[in-house]
């Protein structure tokens, strides 16, 4: 089983506070992960991390085997699939939904002189598939709902077969029905064991896809609790983490939670 990600003593520091860590985490090819945690937790600290976009201040970092400072960043960023809010603010809104989803082959946005082959048109077609928006395929992006961006983002993080999916808060923001079909097309991906090792961040347990393996739970930038996703998503450990007695219960694979 390959290593996909590994923190070692990895912190990260704003002058004199310390942002994150120190962090020891390892997270192999056929995991499925989310990260939790109150605001100012390090969440997003830890997918700049996992994503090349930022280096530890202390400690290392290794990203599909390369150790980050050691390696050209630009090599490892295409085989990593990102869905995040920069990305969103990146797509030009007069793009059509099947080129946003095209041009990730090359990392890039907005399309130009590229040209793509029936594979590419192929692949990118049976993504939109997948994630239950083809028939938006020709429309343009700014013309799409939260929730159908949210789809389009994530076939164009799939589109080059990465290694490594990180996906921010992909049902933030939806209602009710949008929330439950994302969530339903999130566990076939966590359930095919062709998918690639995908981490997740989520302000709520209940948006957790079925099929997710290990949980790590911030806060205030350090480990509350980490590893198989049953020992972590418990009433313990979330009320240390947000600082309330809160009780955690779990259905078919879904968790949810309520204040005590």
């Amino acid at each position: 089983m390959s290593l996909i990600l590994q923190f070692n003593e990895a912190t990260v520091k704003r002058g004199l506070k310390k942002i994150l860590g120190p962090l020891n985490l390892s997270i192999y090819e056929s995991e499925r992960w989310v990260i939790l945690g109150p605001n100012g937790a390090g969440k997003t600290t830890f997918f700049q991390l996992a994503g090349t976009v930022m280096h530890p201040t202390t400690g290392r970092v290794s990203v599909l085997g390369e150790e980050l400072g050691k390696v050209d960043v630009f090599e490892l960023r295409p085989r990593i699939g990102l869905m995040t809010n920069s990305t969103l603010e990146n797509i030009p809104y007069e793009e059509s939904v099947m080129d946003v989803v095209l041009t990730s082959a090359y990392a890039i946005y907005g399309r130009w002189e590229e040209e793509y082959d029936l594979w590419d048109e192929s692949r990118a077609m049976g993504l939109l598939t997948t994630l239950g928006v083809r028939d938006l395929a020709q429309r343009t992006f700014g013309t799409l709902s939260d929730g159908e961006r949210k789809r389009a983002l994530i076939a164009r993080a799939l589109m080059p077969n990465p290694e490594l999916l990180l996906l921010d808060e992909p049902a933030a923001g939806l209602d009710l029905g949008g929330r439950e079909d994302l969530l339903k097309r999130l566990t076939q991906l966590a359930q095919d064991p062709l998918s690639p090792a995908t981490i997740i961040i989520t302000h709520h347990i209940e948006e957790i896809p079925v099929g997710t393996t290990h949980a790590l739970l911030l806060a205030e930038g350090e480990v509350v609790a980490s590893g198989a996703i049953s020992g972590v998503i418990t009433s313990e450990n979330l009320s240390r983490a947000y600082g309330i007695p809160v009780s955690v219960t779990s259905d078919s694979g879904r968790y949810f939670a309520r204040a005590l």
